[in-house]
Protein backbone atom coordinates (compact mmCIF):
# COMPACT_ATOMS: atom_id res chain seq x y z
CA UNK A 1 0.00 0.00 0.00
CA UNK A 2 0.72 3.30 -1.14
CA UNK A 3 0.37 5.81 1.69
CA UNK A 4 1.11 8.84 -0.20
CA UNK A 5 0.36 9.70 -3.90
CA UNK A 6 3.43 8.96 -6.02
CA UNK A 7 4.21 12.17 -7.45
CA UNK A 8 5.06 13.18 -3.25
CA UNK A 9 6.79 9.98 -2.76
CA UNK A 10 8.89 10.43 -5.61
CA UNK A 11 9.35 13.66 -4.91
CA UNK A 12 10.58 13.11 -1.24
CA UNK A 13 13.13 10.59 -2.61
CA UNK A 14 14.67 13.25 -5.29
CA UNK A 15 14.60 15.72 -2.46
CA UNK A 16 16.92 13.32 0.01
CA UNK A 17 20.31 11.78 0.13
CA UNK A 18 21.32 9.87 -3.03
CA UNK A 19 21.13 6.33 -2.31
CA UNK A 20 24.72 5.03 -2.35
CA UNK A 21 25.75 2.83 -5.22
CA UNK A 22 26.79 -0.21 -3.48
CA UNK A 23 23.71 0.00 -1.48
CA UNK A 24 21.63 0.70 -5.29
CA UNK A 25 23.91 -2.71 -6.65
CA UNK A 26 22.79 -4.24 -3.82
CA UNK A 27 18.89 -3.39 -3.98
CA UNK A 28 19.34 -4.63 -7.84
CA UNK A 29 20.89 -7.73 -7.00
CA UNK A 30 17.77 -8.43 -4.45
CA UNK A 31 14.88 -7.40 -6.85
CA UNK A 32 16.66 -10.03 -9.11
CA UNK A 33 17.88 -13.28 -7.51
CA UNK A 34 15.67 -12.96 -4.07
CA UNK A 35 11.49 -14.00 -3.22
CA UNK A 36 9.73 -11.28 -1.91
CA UNK A 37 12.55 -8.45 -2.84
CA UNK A 38 9.96 -5.82 -1.45
CA UNK A 39 11.17 -6.93 1.91
CA UNK A 40 14.18 -4.68 1.48
CA UNK A 41 14.44 -1.89 3.37
CA UNK A 42 15.47 0.90 0.23
CA UNK A 43 16.37 3.70 -0.61
CA UNK A 44 14.12 6.31 1.19
CA UNK A 45 14.19 4.43 4.75
CA UNK A 46 17.58 3.41 4.70
CA UNK A 47 18.85 7.11 4.16
CA UNK A 48 16.37 7.91 7.56
CA UNK A 49 18.02 4.32 9.22
CA UNK A 50 21.61 6.29 8.23
CA UNK A 51 20.48 9.46 9.57
CA UNK A 52 19.11 7.99 12.60
CA UNK A 53 22.31 6.53 13.43
CA UNK A 54 24.93 9.05 12.78
CA UNK A 55 22.59 11.08 14.87
CA UNK A 56 23.15 8.01 17.62
CA UNK A 57 26.93 7.77 16.75
CA UNK A 58 25.90 4.19 18.55
CA UNK A 59 28.72 2.01 19.92
CA UNK A 60 26.90 -1.03 19.61
CA UNK A 61 24.04 -1.79 17.29
CA UNK A 62 21.58 -4.75 17.04
CA UNK A 63 19.49 -6.00 13.62
CA UNK A 64 16.95 -8.64 13.96
CA UNK A 65 15.92 -9.66 10.60
CA UNK A 66 19.06 -9.35 8.21
CA UNK A 67 17.51 -10.17 4.74
CA UNK A 68 20.41 -9.15 2.23
CA UNK A 69 21.92 -6.54 4.37
CA UNK A 70 20.61 -3.37 2.78
CA UNK A 71 19.46 -1.65 6.62
CA UNK A 72 22.73 -3.37 8.39
CA UNK A 73 25.02 -1.21 5.86
CA UNK A 74 22.49 1.64 6.59
CA UNK A 75 23.02 1.59 10.53
CA UNK A 76 26.63 0.66 9.84
CA UNK A 77 27.17 3.97 8.58
CA UNK A 78 26.58 5.57 11.95
CA UNK A 79 28.61 3.31 14.00
CA UNK A 80 31.70 5.15 16.27
CA UNK A 81 35.06 3.83 15.04
CA UNK A 82 35.16 0.85 16.98
CA UNK A 83 32.03 0.49 17.17
CA UNK A 84 29.77 -3.37 16.39
CA UNK A 85 26.75 -4.01 14.68
CA UNK A 86 25.14 -7.34 15.29
CA UNK A 87 23.06 -8.62 12.72
CA UNK A 88 20.70 -11.74 13.47
CA UNK A 89 18.63 -13.75 10.35
CA UNK A 90 17.21 -17.24 10.70
CA UNK A 91 17.79 -18.07 6.77
CA UNK A 92 21.59 -18.88 6.21
CA UNK A 93 20.81 -19.01 2.73
CA UNK A 94 20.92 -15.38 2.09
CA UNK A 95 24.42 -15.29 3.77
CA UNK A 96 26.05 -15.29 0.47
CA UNK A 97 24.66 -11.89 -0.60
CA UNK A 98 25.10 -10.35 2.44
CA UNK A 99 28.92 -11.24 2.73
CA UNK A 100 29.64 -9.93 -0.85
CA UNK A 101 28.29 -6.24 -0.39
CA UNK A 102 29.27 -6.68 3.35
CA UNK A 103 32.80 -7.37 2.47
CA UNK A 104 32.78 -4.47 -0.69
CA UNK A 105 31.81 -1.79 2.50
CA UNK A 106 34.07 -0.16 4.84
CA UNK A 107 31.91 -1.99 7.02
CA UNK A 108 33.59 -5.55 6.91
CA UNK A 109 34.83 -6.31 10.01
CA UNK A 110 32.79 -4.20 12.10
CA UNK A 111 29.31 -6.45 11.10
CA UNK A 112 29.00 -10.06 12.77
CA UNK A 113 26.41 -11.94 11.61
CA UNK A 114 24.52 -14.43 13.33
CA UNK A 115 21.77 -17.76 12.29
CA UNK A 116 19.38 -18.25 14.67
CA UNK A 117 16.09 -17.11 16.58
CA UNK A 118 16.80 -13.81 17.74
CA UNK A 119 14.88 -14.20 20.90
CA UNK A 120 16.96 -17.50 22.11
CA UNK A 121 20.14 -15.09 20.85
CA UNK A 122 19.88 -11.63 22.80
CA UNK A 123 20.40 -12.91 26.49
CA UNK A 124 23.76 -14.34 24.71
CA UNK A 125 25.16 -11.18 23.79
CA UNK A 126 27.46 -9.10 26.93
CA UNK A 127 26.97 -5.79 25.86
CA UNK A 128 23.96 -3.22 26.16
CA UNK A 129 23.04 -1.46 22.57
CA UNK A 130 22.77 1.77 22.18
CA UNK A 131 20.64 1.39 18.89
CA UNK A 132 18.13 -1.60 17.92
CA UNK A 133 15.89 -2.38 14.76
CA UNK A 134 13.67 -4.81 14.57
CA UNK A 135 12.44 -6.20 11.05
CA UNK A 136 11.51 -9.84 11.43
CA UNK A 137 8.96 -12.31 12.23
CA UNK A 138 6.01 -9.91 13.34
CA UNK A 139 3.91 -12.51 15.51
CA UNK A 140 7.49 -12.22 17.78
CA UNK A 141 7.54 -8.67 18.09
CA UNK A 142 6.60 -8.43 21.68
CA UNK A 143 9.39 -11.25 22.48
CA UNK A 144 11.62 -9.17 20.87
CA UNK A 145 11.23 -6.52 22.36
CA UNK A 146 11.14 -8.04 25.69
CA UNK A 147 14.61 -9.38 25.16
CA UNK A 148 16.03 -6.26 24.10
CA UNK A 149 15.03 -3.85 26.73
CA UNK A 150 17.43 -6.31 28.76
CA UNK A 151 19.93 -5.27 26.83
CA UNK A 152 19.18 -2.05 26.48
CA UNK A 153 20.54 1.19 28.95
CA UNK A 154 18.79 4.82 29.82
CA UNK A 155 18.63 6.41 26.12
CA UNK A 156 18.77 3.17 23.93
CA UNK A 157 16.82 3.46 20.65
CA UNK A 158 14.38 0.72 19.36
CA UNK A 159 13.28 1.07 15.56
CA UNK A 160 10.39 -1.28 14.89
CA UNK A 161 9.57 -1.67 11.18
CA UNK A 162 6.39 -2.73 9.27
CA UNK A 163 4.08 -1.11 12.41
CA UNK A 164 1.52 -0.12 9.93
CA UNK A 165 1.24 -3.65 7.75
CA UNK A 166 0.00 -2.11 4.33
CA UNK A 167 -2.98 -0.42 6.66
CA UNK A 168 -4.34 -3.93 7.52
CA UNK A 169 -4.54 -2.33 11.29
CA UNK A 170 -6.87 0.22 10.60
CA UNK A 171 -8.82 -2.11 8.62
CA UNK A 172 -11.46 -4.68 9.91
CA UNK A 173 -9.59 -7.18 11.75
CA UNK A 174 -10.04 -10.78 10.42
CA UNK A 175 -10.36 -13.34 13.35
CA UNK A 176 -7.39 -15.49 11.25
CA UNK A 177 -5.19 -12.87 10.98
CA UNK A 178 -2.44 -13.11 13.61
CA UNK A 179 -0.17 -11.36 12.39
CA UNK A 180 -1.82 -8.03 12.15
CA UNK A 181 -3.53 -8.87 15.53
CA UNK A 182 0.31 -8.59 17.18
CA UNK A 183 1.27 -5.96 15.20
CA UNK A 184 -2.03 -4.36 16.74
CA UNK A 185 -1.17 -5.43 20.61
CA UNK A 186 2.45 -4.27 19.65
CA UNK A 187 1.92 -0.81 19.15
CA UNK A 188 -0.83 -0.52 21.30
CA UNK A 189 2.25 -2.05 24.57
CA UNK A 190 4.71 0.51 22.74
CA UNK A 191 2.44 3.82 23.14
CA UNK A 192 1.79 3.44 26.31
CA UNK A 193 4.73 1.01 27.88
CA UNK A 194 5.81 3.16 31.11
CA UNK A 195 9.34 2.26 30.18
CA UNK A 196 9.58 3.96 26.54
CA UNK A 197 9.07 7.09 25.08
CA UNK A 198 7.37 6.22 21.47
CA UNK A 199 6.19 7.73 18.47
CA UNK A 200 5.03 5.75 15.79
CA UNK A 201 6.26 7.26 12.03
CA UNK A 202 4.71 7.39 8.83
CA UNK A 203 7.64 6.41 7.28
CA UNK A 204 7.14 3.52 4.46
CA UNK A 205 5.23 0.98 5.84
CA UNK A 206 5.26 2.62 9.41
CA UNK A 207 8.21 2.69 11.91
CA UNK A 208 8.26 3.32 15.45
CA UNK A 209 10.97 4.85 17.16
CA UNK A 210 11.34 3.55 21.27
CA UNK A 211 13.48 5.62 23.44
CA UNK A 212 14.16 3.42 26.68
CA UNK A 213 13.87 5.58 29.43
Amino acid sequence: MHFLPELIESYIVEHSQKEPELLSELSRETHLKVIQPRMITGHFQGRVLSLFSKLINPKYILEIGTYTGYSALCLAEGLQKEGELHTIDVNPELESIQNKYFNKSSFRNQIHQHIGDAVDLIPGFNMEFDLVFIDAEKKQYDAYFEAVLKKSKSGTVILSDNVLWTGKVVEPLSPKDKTTKALLDFNKKLATDPRVETVLLPIRDGLTMSRVI
